[in-house]
């Protein structure tokens, strides 16, 4: 079904017409579950170059849907990485520049436009948008954002239990995906008690921890290594900020593929006394790919925001005009002055005073 057929049920979101406050939690979820109850086949995708969240609540959302009796297609624009291949279902999400047939709507997870997903075709179809990044937004005729939360993955578990569906071994396991790597292994600052209260709900539930831990963070390709080395050999530090790089041509000579520069930022912002990293990549065409971190009182979501990306306020991304070094030079521009911010214009909570647009 189009977006048109349900228009006449759940208006566009510049049409719909508002109420005294915004809806409920609650009321988005009943919202949602209408859809799924009413329809008979769905889209289920998420952002290009998919991570651990991306691909840990497609695979879920695309278990509950089949628990619903539902026809489901998990599409992406790339391919998922190699560590997240042995996830249950994970052969069942195929890539595509563009999507076709008949659905009675398409399911966005952790994509803050419908061009985030980089899939053709989707323009067409009723958008249920679900999503907790900073950076998220009402782009969908159902919306559903909870900035607050850890992952989408959560997000996505408590839909699972407001439909009164069983969260098998299989799908807890793609659902703790979701929770460690979204919060970088408990260390980010949506890291809460309740994270580790769903942590330990999706353990009871059948995912193994361990098992998780050690295929997602233990076994790493030679050639991310190899890229690693040259990064590290880039590694510069002013202060508070440390930045890293690889070139096309050091892609090329480590045999590296685009998932392998994934984590690669973590290791500058990991240097003692560092508030704030950035990890640049060229790519073929010579725009320059940006990875941001912060270990918080920095929010690199606003950064990226700015520069045409999105994420989270400890982690971020987006894509910059080449060359490098002119890229480099606007990042660093922005990192300074956000950390001039919190060095010398705290308020009295210890925040910084432009923490709004910082």
């Amino acid at each position: 079904m189009d977006a048109s057929s349900w228009d006449r049920v759940f208006p566009s979101p510049g049409d719909a017409p508002r109420a005294a406050g915004e809806p409920s939690e609650v009321n988005r979820i009943e919202a949602i579950l209408k859809v799924l109850r009413q329809g008979e086949r769905f889209l289920v995708s998420s952002h290009a170059r998919p991570d651990g969240d991306a691909v840990g609540s497609m695979l879920a959302m695309g278990m509950l849907l089949e628990q619903m009796g539902k026809r489901v297609d998990l599409v992406t624009a790339d391919r998922i990485p190699n560590i997240y291949r042995g996830l249950p279902g994970a052969q069942e999400i195929r890539s595509a520049p563009r999507v076709d047939g008949s659905f009675d709507a398409a399911i966005l997870l952790e994509c803050d436009g419908v061009g985030r997903a980089k899939l053709r075709g989707l323009e067409k179809l009723f958008v249920i948008n679900i999503d907790h990044h900073a950076s998220g937004r009402e782009f969908g005729h159902l919306n559903w954002i909870d900035h607050g939360a850890s992952s989408v993955g959560e997000l996505v578990y408590r839909l699972v239990k407001a439909a009164g569906a069983r969260v098998t071994p299989e799908m807890a396991t793609c659902l703790y995906v979701t929770v460690l790597t979204d919060t970088g292994g408990f260390c980010y600052g949506s890291t809460q008690a309740s994270t580790f209260g769903l942590a330990q709900e999706l353990v009871l539930a059948g995912a193994d921890p361990i098992r998780i831990a050690q295929d997602v963070y233990f076994s790493t390709a030679t050639s991310k290594l190899l890229l690693l080395g040259a990064a590290l050999n880039n590694l510069k530090r002013d202060g508070r900020l440390a930045w890293l790089w690889v070139t096309q041509q050091d892609m090329v000579r480590a045999c590296a593929a685009e998932e392998d520069c994934e984590g690669i930022a973590n290791f500058a912002v990991s240097i003692s006394g560092v508030e704030a990293a950035a990890f640049l990549r060229e790519l073929p065409e010579r725009r320059i790919r940006l990875s941001l971190r912060s270990k918080g009182r920095v929010n690199v979501a606003a950064i990226a925001n700015r520069l045409g990306g999105g994420g989270h306020e400890s982690a971020a991304g987006c894509t910059l005009e080449g060359p490098l070094p002119r890229a480099i030079g606007e990042i660093l521009a922005q990192l300074r002055h956000s950390v001039t911010c919190f060095s010398g214009g705290m308020d009295k909570s210890g925040r910084c005073d432009s923490t709004r647009i910082c």
